[in-house]
């Protein structure tokens, strides 16, 4: 778990895993972080389930839980898009907004009678395999017991920035992954100083990333309560994972040319499927938020 004395060994994990396939340490790192945001709040995840987190937030869909008693949280209705694993996970961890902030539900998605997936939006290749659509509920069953932490938890605990650095691993793992292709592709052919150049960049790139997820796992587990640490940490890790991701991207091609992802589908899919992981950054945004946050708290060591 985050902050439990081994997280810069977790992103390390998730590198591994996004550097052999992005698509699966997509599902994975979702697995893995609803299994920390259900320690965080003292819960248990269901026996064998297979977890995502939908927290991915759409002002149009309108998801509402509605019509709570004093026996249950009341009944889930509306969509919810960006729904990884939709179709291959058996539970997700989901945010709702409402009057008190958001809750987090720990949904059972069985009843295929209430719920329904549609993955015909996604039109990109990339992530194909991971069945991520729109998922609609109709008055969904909710028992006070599928209610996590309660309004405004889950954005609220250290946890959900902790957790915000697993993407960024993914997203270097998946930048490592065409790293390590273009290693073996220049391995085989005769020496080119422009290529070479972009070959030693490359590894300099790599080596950055991995430096950066650990350190920030080191400094998570000394300080594993510090929420507003925690924010400003997260904010700079996935910054400078997506621009070291961004410009592995444009090196490559600049190293090799435009064959490689027009006749090798594997790295064509890598390619698209890194470029679009890693937008889950929110650029100016996010950066707008670390300035404010360091001008009106200081920044971390």
């Amino acid at each position: 778990m985050p902050g439990a004395g081994r997280t810069a060994e977790r992103h390390r994990r998730l590198v591994e895993i996004g550097r052999r396939d992005v698509a699966v340490a997509r599902l994975a790192e979702a697995h893995t972080d609803a299994l920390a945001i259900l320690h965080e709040a003292g819960r248990a995840p269901r026996p064998d389930a297979r977890y995502g987190v939908w927290a991915a937030e759409d002002p149009t869909a309108g998801l509402r839980l509605a019509a709570p008693t004093p026996h249950d949280a009341g009944h889930l209705s509306g969509s919810k898009a960006f729904c990884t694993g939709a179709g291959l996970v058996t539970r997700a961890l989901i945010t709702v907004p409402g009057p008190g902030g958001v809750t987090l539900l720990d949904v059972d998605l069985g009843d295929a009678a209430r719920i329904t997936v549609d993955t015909s939006s996604w039109v990109t290749s990339a992530f194909a395999g991971t069945k991520t659509g729109v998922v609609t509920f109709d008055q969904v069953p909710i028992d006070t017991d599928d209610v996590i932490g309660g309004d405004g938890w889950y954005l609220d605990r250290p946890g959900f920035w902790h957790g915000a650095c697993g993407p960024a691993a993914c997203w270097a793992g998946g930048a490592i992954g065409l790293i390590d292709w273009a290693v073996d592709v220049s391995a085989s052919r005769p020496a080119e100083p422009h290529r070479d150049a972009h070959l030693g960049a490359l590894s300099a790139l790599r080596w950055q990333m991995l430096a950066v997820l650990d350190t920030a796992g080191d400094q998570i587990d000394l300080e594993p309560t510090d929420a507003e640490t925690a924010l400003q940490r997260a904010l700079i890790v996935r910054h400078l994972i997506e621009r070291a991701a961004t410009e592995v991207i444009d090196r490559i091609g600049r190293a090799t040319g435009p064959r490689p992802f027009a006749f090798d589908a594997e790295i064509s899919r890598r390619l698209a499927e890194v470029q679009l992981y890693i937008r889950q950054c929110h650029a100016e945004r996010d950066l707008d938020t670390l300035g404010r946050a360091i001008r009106e708290h200081a920044p971390p060591p």
